[in-house]
């Protein structure tokens, strides 16, 4: 029974990221905003910290960014690091990054995004350690 229980876990975690990603990478405001918990913590380029859900969905539109997951790498029932290609508005070509998310209930409560794979699963590794040893 315990391996339905992991199946059943990965799955809410995939389905909450799934929606998190079609959200922002459609711009549809409202979904980016029922997709995430409020606050949200994020990580990017320009800052750190927990932000409401609607100033997500106002990054979501001030940005234009859309992201193509394109691998998926679990590192506990709730965190996955995702690796994508990220387009904006002025891209000529897709960057590659990743991005840390947690999940609490069915809305990813942090989105953590990192130049590069590797930065990004080693500060997950770290995450979960922490959160194991509470």
């Amino acid at each position: 029974m315990r391996i339905a229980y992991i199946g059943t876990m990965r799955t809410e975690l995939e389905s909450a990221i799934n929606r998190w990603h079609e959200a922002v990478s459609s711009g549809h405001l409202a979904q980016a905003a029922a997709a995430v918990s409020d606050p949200i913590v994020v990580l990017g380029p320009k800052g750190a910290g927990p932000i409401s859900a609607p100033d997500f969905a106002d990054w979501v539109d001030r940005s234009g960014i859309k992201l193509i997951a394109k691998s998926w790498h679990p590192i506990s029932d709730r965190l996955m690091v995702v690796e994508q290609d990220a387009t904006w508005p002025e891209s000529e070509q897709p960057a590659r990054v990743a991005t840390i998310f947690r999940v609490t209930g069915d809305k990813v409560s942090a989105a953590l995004r990192l130049p590069d794979l590797r930065s990004a699963l080693e500060l997950a590794f770290i995450c979960r350690e922490m959160a194991a040893s509470e």
